[in-house]
């Protein structure tokens, strides 16, 4: 119960840092909200055209945060980890593209090269994993089978009347 409390905890503040990520600077201070989703598989990578709020890549952070929160309702540890792989997928994804539109990328001071938005984007899919792994999960029940179902309590004799290795000698 500890190990569920602990990795949703972890997994809420994942979500939230990777929700917040697209409103921090990914690259030369632009922040993440500015890059189109359709950028991330678009041969072309990533253009200067900055789209809606819902169509830039809030919406892949957001489907995460959702995946979370369903998550932590239902205790389980796969969609955590969907939920990290989505992330640290986008993240990864969109530095491909970046890498591709502008010939290399490069990591700077004052604003320029790549940004905190993307190290919390990865620090918050990373957290999400951790999150799962430390997850117990649901435990299994015990499944039962037809034969050790009492369907009809009627059906056996009294248990005074019930010898299980056979009727006993009273001589």
């Amino acid at each position: 119960m500890i190990r569920n409390a602990i990795g949703s905890l972890m997994g809420l503040i994942g979500a939230a840092a990777a929700v917040w990520s697209p409103f921090r600077a990914w690259y030369d201070g632009r922040p993440g909200r500015d890059y189109r989703i359709e950028e991330l598989f678009s041969g072309s990578g990533v253009t200067t055209d900055p789209p809606a709020l819902p169509g830039s890549l809030l919406l892949p952070m957001l489907f995460a945060a959702l995946l979370v929160l369903v998550a932590v309702l239902r205790r389980s540890r796969p969609l955590m980890a969907v939920a990290g792989v989505v992330v640290l997928g986008v993240a990864v994804l969109w530095m491909v593209r970046q890498g591709q539109a502008a010939g290399s990328l490069s990591v700077g001071a004052d604003g320029q090269g790549l940004g905190e938005g993307l190290a919390t984007a990865f620090g918050a899919g990373a957290l999400l994993l951790l999150a799962a792994a430390v997850m117990r999960g649901r435990r299994r029940r015990p499944r039962r089978h037809d034969r050790d179902l009492d369907l009809d309590p009627l059906a056996r004799p009294p248990a005074a009347q019930y010898e299980p290795w056979g009727p006993a000698d009273r001589t």
